[in-house]
């Protein structure tokens, strides 16, 4: 039992269940209170100091219910298509790489609270984008993506606004997302190798497809005649180039017989006579077969 919350999909599953009970009741409980609402309005005629703060609150948390419940159903999603080869490519590196990422994760987190920090305390008073922690950390991400406006930091200090910049630069954008990259590309190859050793996914996919759309009639007939077609033909023109070794080695012995005899004939017997031998032996004139 316990093997069962080892796995990362047991998890978007309990996420599902726990998110969908959820809302059901809350979404109960804002019945109940817009009908309270409501009653309690109908019965003063709008004259009395009516609450909205109890149902704002109660319809917030169930639009967040609700989101975590399309999240987790989307990364379902998913996991139901990952008979599709590019897909399970993909979930196959990032398992693959999940330790490395973690670890990559928690070093990277320090960095960037480091110089969350650092921006923060430096141009909290000559910054509007570094008013705040979080709009520091908003900042700092669009400097990642390459999406800042450099004058400004220059405006705010001459020394301290280059040199934190270019060592953010050197220490979040070149060291970080390089590892972050080889990372993934290690993992990537590491996937790669393995599934050339797998089945073609996709065409078990197509085929079920195309067997199932004939199933039900709209499929057509000459489509899965020829995959089937073309799969017996592959099927029976694969052959090791082994098995044919021993008759190109007795071609390359007929032949190499023939020049021999060639060279003989044409030494000791006059060239009449060579003719005669070779049309005794091979059925054919010497001219025909040079």
């Amino acid at each position: 039992k316990m093997k069962y919350f080892s796995q990362f999909w047991s998890y978007i599953d309990l996420g599902i269940i726990v998110c969908s009970w959820t809302s059901v009741g809350i979404y109960i409980w804002r019945y109940n209170e817009a009908n309270r609402v409501g009653d309690l309005f109908k019965q003063t005629n709008g004259y009395a100091y009516i609450n909205l703060q109890l149902a704002v609150y109660i319809n917030d948390i169930y639009t967040y219910i609700i989101g975590f419940s399309c999240f987790f159903g989307t990364l379902k999603l998913v996991r139901f298509c990952r008979l599709n080869r590019r897909l399970s490519f993909v979930i196959e590196t990032i398992h693959h790489a999940r330790k490395d990422l973690v670890l990559f994760g928690m070093m990277f987190s320090i960095i960037f609270i480091a110089f969350i920090c650092l921006f923060y305390l430096l141009f909290v008073s000559s910054l509007s984008t570094c008013a705040t922690l979080m709009e520091t950390a908003q900042m700092l991400f669009e400097i990642l993506l390459m999406n800042f406006d450099g004058n400004a930091i220059v405006n705010a200090s001459p020394f301290l606004g280059p040199f934190s910049f270019t060592l953010f630069i050197l220490l979040g954008e070149f060291t970080c997302l390089n590892m972050f990259i080889t990372i993934i590309n290690d993992s990537l190859r590491f996937v790669r190798k393995n599934m050339r050793k797998s089945l073609n996914e996709d065409d078990m996919l197509v085929y079920m497809l195309h067997k199932f759309q004939y199933w039900i009639g709209f499929g057509r007939r000459s489509a899965i005649k020829r995959f089937e077609e073309n799969e017996e033909r592959m099927r029976s023109t694969y052959y090791e180039p082994v098995e044919h070794f021993p008759d190109k080695v007795n071609q390359l012995l007929d032949a190499l017989d023939k020049v021999y005899i060639d060279q003989q004939t044409s030494i000791f017997e006059p060239k009449s006579s060579a003719r005669a031998i070779y049309k005794k032996r091979y059925g054919m004139n010497k001219e025909t077969v040079v």
